[in-house]
């Protein structure tokens, strides 16, 4: 009876962390979707301008990249258990530091906040889930953290949903100062809304015992003992606590020359391969394209052939498929490994991603550019309003020659890529049959960062004196016929087949992959560095996206992206090593062998 009550008691503190861990997850999806929801309505009654609505967006890409370059080394020195905590303790306060702004600064202030809770959890979770969780479990342990990640993106967006009906409500009743108010309640109640995940975070991990490797590694042997017992049996306690001292007495001796101690080289074989192979992951899951394909979703399905209406619900669909698949990848990922569902997911996304860039370039090769024509008509204070019409669009074909003949009379699409000095944008895709679509405006207040810190963030290699003062250069003016309705639900479904692919395999994988690879002596700072360059990757997609596929088309920006997915494939396929039910010191023991 007394072991059956002690089993139970493992079994519920196991499931108790997983909650915790999931709670992490859930803030860093919050973190990541709330702000879409949100904006609309700020916009409608802060009174910012664009540029300072640009950096609120921006606020938390800034803040996760600051905190990210010290994750590793806080959570060295204070502990897992209590920077989980202090990264709850910064959501919770940034939700009434926005929620009750009356100005710029408190929002930019809330928003900095959250995206350096966002940098924290992204490395302290993964972090304390590979050094708590016992090996047959740590796989669906970490896998949940992206479930529910992904679910906390799917809550902000049904959060949006709600807000937006319930507006449009209040909108039929006619009486503009009501609709004002009810904006306004709109965007600061889409924040307190997301506040109670953040206190059952904060409490949880105040419940949690600290890693085991931690303590361990600190001298404090008896509590990590006790940390241990919590979630295993005895004997398997004393098997890892025998692993952690072999390892450590490994590593301490390696550090000693005839008796006399020596600072290790970093660059040995047993930290470097690890290293590499977890960067090379970690910024080839970005490489696929996965966060612009969901940013950008809408607007991929429209230029695909498919309704105003129809995108947005495949845009639904998308994030659907996401959720619901990385369910299957959490159930798999301690049954058939981490290799085998990388390599999986990987193939599949190269398939479906190869797909996608043919049936745009059937299409994309009958475009034309009408640079010249719309250069034109831009003011001379350097703006442009163009609407997007059948007239306009004939005008604009017509005096293109020879090449926009074809196109005449037909449904055509506009996309507008321009610069002011070294900044290019692109605008929004327009078509010449939706009749409610609003004119493409261009000008410099809305197309130029407000400030010298959001332009370096935007293009550190920019001049922005010069910019403010540069004339507004039509870069690219492309015209494409709208594909048909058909063509645009295949490319839809190839686009839901590469969501399945990535959340069954690099969704679910790539934070196991971050925190499994890593040695012990580096685990921490090595997950700071590795996520730096996930997040440099993403960054660096989304500055290019657009202008390429304005300019080149999304045939090649997709297969830009199969081809970095490749890489993805033969890293997973042919040089990591499969991890599933080994602990974290077999795993070390694996890359500190020669290659002999």
């Amino acid at each position: 009876m007394a072991d059956a009550i002690n089993s139970n008691s493992k079994s519920g503190y196991n499931r108790f962390l997983l909650l915790v861990a999931g709670l992490g997850g859930l803030l860093y999806g919050v973190d990541v979707g709330i702000i879409a929801g949100a904006l609309p309505y700020l916009e409608a009654t802060s009174g910012l301008n664009a540029g300072q609505l640009s950096f609120i967006v921006a606020a938390v890409l800034l803040g996760s990249v600051i905190s990210t370059l010290f994750a590793g080394m806080l959570a060295d020195w204070m502990g897992r258990k209590k920077l989980m905590a202090l990264s709850g303790v910064l959501f919770v306060v940034s939700i009434p530091a926005i929620a009750l702004a009356q100005g710029y600064g408190p929002l930019v202030l809330g928003r900095l906040l959250q995206g350096i809770s966002a940098g924290l959890i992204g490395v302290v979770v993964p972090l304390y889930l590979a050094e708590c969780l016992s090996a047959s479990t740590r796989g669906k342990g970490t896998g949940i953290f992206q479930w529910l990640l992904t679910l906390g993106i799917v809550a902000a967006a049904f959060i949006a949903i709600f807000f937006s009906i319930w507006l449009s409500n209040v909108e039929a009743l006619g009486d503009a100062a009501k609709l004002f108010a009810a904006k306004d309640t709109a965007w600061r109640s889409i924040f307190w809304v997301s506040l109670p995940p953040g206190i059952l975070f904060v409490i949880g991990s105040l419940l949690v015992a600290e890693s085991p490797r931690w303590l361990y590694s600190r001298g404090k042997k008896e509590a990590a003992r006790a940390a241990l017992l919590r979630s295993r049996t005895e004997e398997q306690t004393e098997i890892e606590l025998r692993e952690m001292e072999e390892s450590l007495q490994a590593e301490k001796k390696s550090r000693k020359v005839n008796g006399q101690a020596v600072k290790e080289s970093l660059l040995k074989r047993k930290y470097v391969i690890p290293f590499l192979l977890a960067c090379i992951i970690l910024a080839c899951n970005q490489a696929t394209g996965v966060n612009s394909i969901i940013g950008y979703n809408a607007t991929i399905l429209i230029q695909a052939g498919l309704s105003d209406v129809a995108a947005h619900w495949g845009y639904v669909i998308l994030t659907s498929v996401n959720f619901l698949i990385t369910i299957i990848g959490v159930m798999l990922v301690d049954k058939k490994g981490r290799k085998f569902l990388l390599s999986l997911g990987s193939a599949g996304i190269i398939g479906s991603l190869v797909v996608v860039a043919l049936l745009f370039n059937g299409v994309e090769q009958q475009r034309i550019d009408c640079r010249e024509q719309v250069q034109m008509q831009v003011t001379g204070e350097q703006s442009l309003t163009l609407p997007y019409n059948p007239g306009i669009a004939m005008q604009i074909l017509g005096a293109s020659g020879p090449a926009g003949q074809p196109l005449l009379g037909n449904p055509s699409s506009l996309i507008i890529i321009y610069s002011y000095g070294d900044f290019r944008a692109a605008t929004k895709v327009v078509r010449s049959s939706d009749s409610l679509a609003k004119p493409i405006q261009i000008d410099r207040a809305t197309s130029l960062p407000s400030n010298k810190t959001i332009a370096f963030f935007t293009n550190p290699f920019a001049d922005l004196d010069a910019a403010q003062s540069a004339p507004l250069k039509i870069e690219n003016a492309l015209v494409t016929p709208v594909p048909s309705q058909e063509r645009g639900w295949t490319i839809a479904i190839f686009l839901f087949i590469f969501m399945g692919f990535f959340a069954v395999g690099p969704g679910v994988c790539v934070w196991l992959a971050l925190s499994e690879l890593m040695p012990t002596r580096i685990r921490s700072n090595g997950m700071s560095i590795a996520l730096l360059i996930n997040q440099a990757v993403s960054t660096t997609i989304a500055a290019i996206f657009l202008p390429t596929v304005g300019k080149y088309g999304y045939s090649t920006i997709f297969f830009i992206f199969a081809g970095c997915t490749v890489i993805y494939f033969i890293t997973a396929a042919f040089f990591l090593p499969e991890t599933k039910g080994k602990t974290l010191e077999e795993i070390e023991a694996h890359f500190s062998k020669s290659k002999a």
